[in-house]
This record gives structure tokens, C-alpha cells and sequence, in this order.
């Protein structure tokens, strides 16, 4: 008898213990997402479920089953529900960089720089080495 007081009072004390520990979750969670309303605003950056950054441009906070509006490009709108966004992108702050040894002052000699060919520029010089052959 003894053992089966202890088993029922090790269940107990898991039991308190999930219940303790699911509660705090849900105040956690509930917290998040009212300061995730409140941050998201038209013109902040966000990042979406799916790992698409954008901009908002209208989003309602109070009506969380309408549609919510995000630029992810220049001229690109894109209709995501309101849990699609997954946070607000804080900006990070600017790095200053300061120049070491006067390395800022070194003058770059352009006709090293790697040039970069287009689609069409590639095409048409693969064309040309397959006619050279």
C-alpha cells in the first residue's frame, strides 16, 4: 500500500507541476503577441512565416482574421494573414567602421575588378567559343 501512496503522490506533484508550467507558457505567449500587435505597424520591417522579408503597409490589430498587406518588394503587395508574420525585424544599430593604417586611403585599380557578364552576355560568348571550335 505504501508504494502505490507515493506513486499517486508523484503523479500529483507532475500533475501541479504541467499545469504551473502551462500557465506560464500561456502568459508568456499572450505577452509576445500583444507586443507583436503593438509593434507591428505600417512601415515596419517584418519577417514572414515562410521566410520572406517585407514592410507592412496596412495591418489591423483588433481584426486578427483580415488580411494583412506586405510589400516585399518595390511595387509588390502581397496579402498574408496576420500569423503568417512571424516577428518584427528590429533594425540593427550601424557600424561604424574606422580606418586602420590609413586602408581607407588605398586607391583600387579598376581593371583588376571582376567584371560581371549577364544571362545574354553569357549566352552569346558561349556562342562564340562553340563556333571558335
Amino acid at each position: 500500500m505504501p508504494m502505490e501512496f507515493v506513486l499517486f503522490g508523484l503523479l500529483a506533484v507532475l500533475l501541479v507541476f504541467m499545469i504551473f508550467n502551462t500557465r506560464k507558457r500561456t502568459k508568456q505567449m499572450k505577452a509576445e503577441q500583444e507586443e507583436k500587435a503593438t509593434k507591428t505597424v505600417p512601415g515596419a520591417k517584418v519577417l514572414l512565416q515562410g521566410g520572406i522579408y517585407g514592410t507592412i503597409v496596412a495591418f489591423d490589430p483588433e481584426d486578427l482574421d483580415a488580411p494583412a498587406l506586405v510589400e516585399i518588394a518595390p511595387g509588390t503587395v502581397i496579402e498574408v494573414h496576420s500569423q503568417a508574420i512571424l516577428r518584427v525585424v528590429e533594425p540593427k544599430d550601424a557600424i561604424v567602421e574606422t580606418p586602420v593604417d590609413g586602408m581607407d586611403d588605398q586607391i583600387v585599380d579598376e581593371s583588376t575588378a571582376p567584371t560581371v557578364e549577364t544571362p545574354e552576355e553569357t549566352r552569346a560568348r558561349l556562342e562564340r567559343d562553340a563556333d571558335d571550335k
